[in-house]
């Protein structure tokens, strides 16, 4: 996304879903930078383990803040690149682990 439409959109939006949607992906963006700093400092100063765990639940974070309706359209996309690598086999479609996605 260009900085002009996301300015753009952020401001001139009537619409309060679109925004709150900028305002979180902003914030998603200000803590991924933030960590990464932390994460580099810790291993130029040798001290790695205080902020793997941090590293560790920044997945679980990001996968938070997203829409369903998003998650959704993620895990479509999973089922079928997972159709297209199983075609041939005898393995059924439905499978047991669903990685996070949906209930």
């Amino acid at each position: 996304m260009h900085l002009h439409f996301h300015c753009s959109s952020l401001h001139n939006s009537q619409d309060m879903e679109t925004t709150q949607m900028s305002i979180d992906r902003y914030w998603i963006r200000k803590k991924w930078y933030i960590d990464t700093m932390e994460y580099y400092l810790a291993i130029k100063k040798n001290e790695i383990m205080p902020f793997a765990a941090t590293w560790m639940e920044l997945e679980t974070l990001i996968l938070s803040e997203v829409s369903q309706k998003e998650k959704d359209k993620y895990h479509m996309i999973y089922d079928v690149t997972y159709l297209e690598y199983n075609k041939g086999t005898n393995e059924s479609f439905h499978r047991k682990d669903n990685h996070g996605f949906g209930e």
